[in-house]
């Protein structure tokens, strides 16, 4: 089937089939969120047809402008677009699923394979996690700070996170980032990208702005309920974690650091394990969040936890998609919005970077051993044939036989 014109409009279908759909992408789906994308376009565009290239670059750019996990987000809008909020729905569950199911498993084995054969192999997946991270960083710092006032930005953003490690440090950079970049970037390095045609969202505008009040008040409410030792508190900590993710998946791991080590619901170790592992598997990087769920010391903890920190985490994203999709011709076209987007997009490079240095890289780099690892990781991963999901396998592997 080949992709519909500019402006031409796509059949609806089932949630069912969208489900069957999204299920194939999540078992498949290796790679990360700009494969993720490309694996979409084959799908969605290229076989199917459901909508347009117009349509899809439109997407694209709304769910990177937006925060939450872009190539999850674009998921639900396609499926919404297909088969309305069922649809949407169950391009999320078919997404999610076997990766969520997975990261569960994981974290029900950690706590049985530790005592049993030692922990070389947690080693390795957090010298893997040094490599994945670093090359996170590097990509996105060529994208997001592409000139000396961004880049500034960035160091000004890691020198304040390393220096004020508080729970609303993240927060106040992020902030601080929209204020700077609306002040001091100008117009021209953010110019608007044209399209050939307007996405048909399905979506009015009183609903979306019903849509961004319930991500607000559920905002102000995780803001209130972190420190909660019960299940809504749990909640709250994914949601707010969810709320403030800008800039890709990789982007989550210092907010959920902030948000589940440092309180002590799990540890760095085990934080560090599971995100080394999360990289082997398909699917969205959130669904990393299942398995801190499963082990956080709350009354939740197991399956129940880890279902309701899956939920948490995609939540906000999911109401900004439906927020934004009935204004986001304006708001692409705001020159105003635009430079406040690209001073957060630097806040958020530096913010990763503070992540690598602590906690990444000082729990998973304490012995030449494990220098050895990562940097051979990180050497792997440069080279485009190399899958993630294979350097972070051998890479527990080496560590279970020399750490």
């Amino acid at each position: 089937m080949h992709a519909p014109d500019a402006g031409e409009q796509v059949t609806e279908g089932s949630a069912f089939e969208v489900f069957k759909v999204f299920l194939v992408r999540g078992l498949t789906s290796f790679g990360g969120p700009v494969a993720h994308l490309g694996y979409y376009h084959e799908a969605f565009v290229k076989k199917r047809g459901w909508l347009s290239d117009a349509a899809y670059a439109d997407l694209i750019a709304l769910c990177q402008f937006l925060p939450g996990p872009a190539s999850s987000q674009v998921g639900m809008a396609i499926g919404l677009m297909r088969a309305g909020y069922l649809g949407m729905l169950a391009a999320f569950v078919g997404f999610t699923l076997p990766s969520a199911l997975l990261m569960y498993g994981f974290a029900e084995a950690f706590a049985f394979l530790s005592p049993l054969i030692g922990s070389g192999w947690i080693d390795g997946l957090k010298a893997a996690a040094v490599a994945v991270v670093a090359l996170a960083l590097l990509g996105m710092a060529k994208k997001l700070t592409p000139d000396l006032r961004r880049l500034a930005m960035a160091a000004g953003a890691a020198a304040l996170v390393l220096v004020a490690h508080t729970p609303w440090t993240q927060l106040g950079a992020i902030f601080i980032g929209a204020i700077v970049g609306l002040l001091v970037i100008p117009n021209k390095a953010v110019e608007a990208r044209e399209t050939e045609a307007a996405i048909d969202t399905k979506v009015g505008r009183r609903l979306g702005a019903a849509a961004f009040g319930i991500f607000v008040l559920l905002l102000l409410a995780a803001f209130m309920l972190r420190g909660s030792p019960t299940g809504i508190g749990l909640a709250a900590h994914f949601y707010h974690a969810g709320a403030l993710v800008f800039g890709g998946g990789h982007v989550v791991l210092p907010l959920l650091e902030n948000e589940i080590v440092s309180p002590g619901l799990v540890s760095r170790d085990a934080f560090l394990a599971g995100y080394g592992a999360a990289q082997a598997l398909p699917g969205p990087l959130f669904a990393f969040s299942t398995y801190l769920g499963s082990l956080a010391q709350t009354p939740l903890a197991g399956a129940v936890g880890g279902l309701v920190a899956l939920l948490a985490i995609f939540l906000p994203g999911a109401l900004l998609v439906v927020a934004a999709l009935p204004f986001w011709r304006e708001l692409q076209h705001a020159p105003g919005a635009r430079r406040a987007l690209a001073g957060v997009n630097a806040a958020v490079v530096g913010i990763l970077a503070a992540a690598l240095y602590d906690p990444v890289f000082t729990a998973g780099v304490n012995s030449l051993d494990s220098f050895a690892i990562a940097a051979s990781a990180f050497l792997a991963l440069l080279v485009p044939r190399v899958p993630a999901w294979a350097v972070v396998i051998a890479a527990a592997g080496v560590g279970a036989v020399i750490l």
